[in-house]
C-alpha cells in the first residue's frame, strides 16, 4: 500500500558488491510530516536517502510521490528541495543570489525571483542580510541560507542530509529549535538524516532506524525510546543496560546476584502479555528509570559506586550490582566512589525485549 498523499518508499534494496546497502527498506513520509532516516554508519541511510532524491537507482523497490511512481524519474523532475550537509553555497555569490540560483534555473523572472528569495530569507530569520557575501555568516546563519534556498522553489519533498553536523553543540541545539519551526511552516514533506538520534528526536515527528540496511523500527520518538522493539533498538537508543530476566506478561523478575525482584514492564508493540512470553527475555535499565539508595532496602539491588560523573543538574554513577551487571544511575546527591548503595526502580514500566 502506498500512502495518496506525501512520499512512500516501498521494499527498496541497492546492492554494491554483493552487500545490500539497503535490504527491503520501506516507510512512509505524510505531508507536512517531518520523518528522520536515523543509523550508524553503514546503515543505509544516506543510500536510501540518495534512492529518494534520484542519485540513485535501486535494485528492486519504488518511491511514490502522491500515490505516482517516481522512481525512475530524474532528480531534476522530482521537484524535492535539498540542503546538504557541507551547504554547497556559492562564496561568489551574495547571500540573496544563493537562495535565488534554483529559481533561476527554474527561469523564473528576475525581479520575482529577487522577490522570491529575500521573502524565504525572511521566513528564516535573515531578513536584510540577502546583500552579505556567505564568508560573513555564522555557521548557522549559512545552515538558514540552505534552508531557505530549498525551501524557495516549493518543493514537493524536502530532504536535508545531516545539515546540523557541522554546528558547534550550543548553536546546534538553538538551530534544531529554529529548523522544526521553519519546517513546519513549509508543510512538504521532509525526510532528515542523521547519525544523531538527539537530533533526530529534537526535531522528528517520527523515526526510522536502520541498521545494516534493514528498518529495526519506525515511531514516534518516545515510542523508540520507551518500548523498543529488541535489543538492538533499545541499545542504540539512549543509555542502557540490558539485564536478563524472567517474562511473567505485564511484569518481569530480575535476579541480580541471587537477589530477585519483580518490576512492571511495557512490551513491544504487537506482543500480548499473556500469549507472547519472550523465553530469552531483558530488561532494558535507563539511568533516569533507576534511583539510589543508601540505606538497606528490601526492593534495592545491593551495589558498589565505580565511577561518578558531574552532569550540571545531577550526578551520573555507575553501579556495579555482579561482577557482570553494571548500571548508570542519576542522583542530585554527591556520592564518593566505593561507596555501597542499593538500586532499585523509581516506577513506572521497564522496557522488555526478547
Amino acid at each position: 500500500m502506498t500512502t495518496e498523499s506525501g512520499l512512500s518508499v516501498q521494499n527498496v534494496s541497492r546492492i554494491f558488491d554483493g552487500t545490500a546497502a539497503v535490504d527491503g527498506v520501506s516507510f512512509d513520509v505524510r505531508s507536512g510530516e517531518l520523518v528522520a532516516l536515523v543509523g550508524a554508519s553503514g546503515s543505509g541511510k544516506t543510500t536510501s536517502l540518495r534512492i529518494v532524491a534520484g542519485y540513485e537507482s535501486p535494485d528492486s523497490g519504488q518511491v511514490f510521490l502522491d500515490g505516482v511512481d517516481i522512481t525512475r524519474s530524474a532528480p531534476e523532475k522530482r521537484g524535492f528541495g535539498m540542503v546538504f550537509q557541507h551547504y554547497a553555497l556559492f562564496p561568489h555569490m551574495s547571500v540573496v543570489d544563493n537562495v535565488a540560483f534554483g529559481l533561476e534555473a527554474r527561469q523564473v523572472p528576475r525581479a520575482e525571483r529577487r522577490q522570491r528569495a529575500e521573502t524565504a530569507l525572511a521566513a528564516v530569520g535573515l531578513a536584510g542580510k540577502g546583500e552579505r557575501r556567505i564568508q560573513q555568516l555564522s555557521g548557522g546563519e549559512q545552515q538558514r541560507v540552505a534552508l531557505a534556498r530549498a525551501v524557495v522553489i516549493e518543493p514537493k519533498v524536502l530532504l536535508l542530509d545531516e545539515p546540523l553536523s557541522n554546528l558547534d553543540p550550543t548553536l546546534r541545539e538553538s538551530t534544531r529549535d529554529d529548523l522544526r519551526a521553519m519546517l513546519r511552516r513549509v508543510g512538504a514533506p521532509a525526510l532528515f538524516v542523521t547519525h544523531d538520534q538527539e537530533d533526530a528526536f529534537a526535531v522528528a515527528d517520527r523515526v526510522v532506524l536502520l541498521a545494516k540496511g534493514r528498518v529495526l523500527q519506525i515511531g514516534a520518538p518516545e515510542t523508540l525510546y520507551r518500548v523498543p522493539a529488541s535489543r538492538d533498538v533499545a541499545t542504540f537508543i539512549g543509555r542502557s543496560t540490558l539485564v536478563p530476566a524472567e517474562d511473567r506478561g505485564d511484569s518481569a523478575v530480575v535476579t541480580i546476584n541471587g537477589v530477585a525482584r519483580t518490576v512492571s514492564v511495557s512490551r513491544p508493540d504487537r506482543t500480548n502479555a499473556t500469549t507472547d512470553r519472550f523465553a530469552d527475555a531483558h530488561a532494558v535499565f535507563r539511568p533516569e528509570a533507576l534511583m539510589l539508595s543508601i540505606s538497606e532496602s528490601d526492593t534495592a539491588w545491593p551495589g558498589r559506586i565505580v565511577e561518578a560523573r558531574f552532569a550540571g543538574a545531577t550526578w551520573v554513577y555507575r553501579v556495579a550490582l555482579s561482577g557482570t551487571i553494571t548500571v548508570e544511575v542519576t542522583s542530585p546527591e554527591r556520592l564518593a566512589v566505593d561507596t555501597s548503595v542499593g538500586v532499585s526502580v523509581r516506577g513506572g514500566s521497564i522496557p522488555l525485549v526478547p
